[in-house]
């Protein structure tokens, strides 16, 4: 008897692996691009988390706004304390939460405390 299976060629694995690459860099790029002329809000980025910042760097989100260079970043992300490394995608609730709190703080431009942080502070902000 003969068997005759259909199997669906799809690329090889590497290849796969390069097109979703592609795709995460591309849609990376243009969420900074949108931050940098300020047309998408960093907190509202770290409390939704889309798809292409899963695995992206905290620091390179915080970065890509306009006047945020890596001294910045690592002296507002030390308020926390969280590692600039920390992947968005890996935030627990919590310090998504504390995070975009100090960044409209920050955008309103007042000093902002780690120690004075309480969900009532999120409230009357």
């Amino acid at each position: 008897m003969n068997v005759t299976a259909s199997v669906a060629t799809l690329p090889p694995q590497h290849m796969r692996a390069l097109e979703r690459a592609n795709q995460v860099r591309l849609a990376r790029a243009e969420l900074k691009r949108r931050v940098a002329v300020q047309e998408v809000d960093v907190a509202d980025v770290i409390l939704q988390c889309p798809w292409e910042t899963h695995s992206m760097a905290v620091a390179d989100l915080l970065m890509s706004q306009r006047r945020w260079g890596q001294t910045r970043c690592r002296r507002f992300l030390a308020q926390i304390p969280m590692s600039e490394k920390k992947t968005v995608g890996s935030m627990t609730e919590r310090q998504r939460l504390t995070l975009a709190a100090m960044l409209a703080a920050a955008e309103r431009g007042r000093a902002w405390r780690a120690g004075s942080w309480s969900a009532h502070s999120l409230t009357m902000a």
